[in-house]
């Protein structure tokens, strides 16, 4: 499953194989593994509030943390959930170490900023993590179905037919079907998720 001649970890990896990868010393296979979760330990922290530079502070945090605890994940089905939680946990302190040093400078605390501190809300996590599944399920697709998603999906403004034909060289007539085939194997790879 890996890179076609180079045996090279990709996104159709398993954790478990990642994993085991990573504890044999596989270089590749820990940049494999950071490569598919940076975008999940990411969108934790913005989501507490966090700057993008104080979010990749924290990725990097976790992914120190990773690096020293991997030895010890028991179930490496878990690693998931471990990220999430440790990174939740991460941001969290940032958090309120954050609302501790606004409140110092402000003579009153308004509502607001009680409101703030709360924790981040288990829906928010559990969103996160789906998240996190539809960039496993894109990532698994061919290059080229994984192309035709980001520009159909992710670009702003969502790229027409014809310049997205032109961007591929294929013809316009063949966008939809192709777009179709694409669609029907990410459906497939998210109801295998459990969506």
């Amino acid at each position: 499953m890996g890179r076609h001649d180079s045996g090279a970890p990709d996104a159709a990896w398993s954790d478990e194989r990642l994993v085991r990868a990573c504890l044999d010393g596989d270089e590749r296979a820990w940049s494999a593994l950071i490569d598919k979760y940076e975008n999940l330990i990411f969108s934790i922290p913005l989501k507490y509030g966090a700057s993008r530079a104080d979010a990749a502070d924290m990725l990097q945090a976790v992914c120190l943390e990773l690096f020293s605890e991997l030895p010890r994940l028991r179930q490496s089905a878990a690693l998931r959930g471990w990220i999430t939680t440790v990174t939740a946990h991460k941001a969290s302190r940032w958090k309120q170490r954050h609302v501790r040093r606004a409140e110092q400078e402000l003579t009153e605390l308004d509502e607001e900023r009680l409101e703030a501190a709360a924790p981040i809300a288990p829906e928010v996590i559990e969103q996160t993590q789906r998240e996190q599944t539809v960039r496993d399920a894109v990532g698994a697709l061919s290059p080229r179905c994984q192309e035709i998603v980001r520009l159909l999906f992710y670009e702003q403004p969502p790229l027409p037919y014809k310049e997205l034909a032109e961007r591929l060289g294929l013809a316009t007539g063949s966008i939809g079907f192709i777009r179709g085939r694409c669609l029907a194997s990410l459906q497939r790879a998210l109801e295998k998720a459990g969506f």
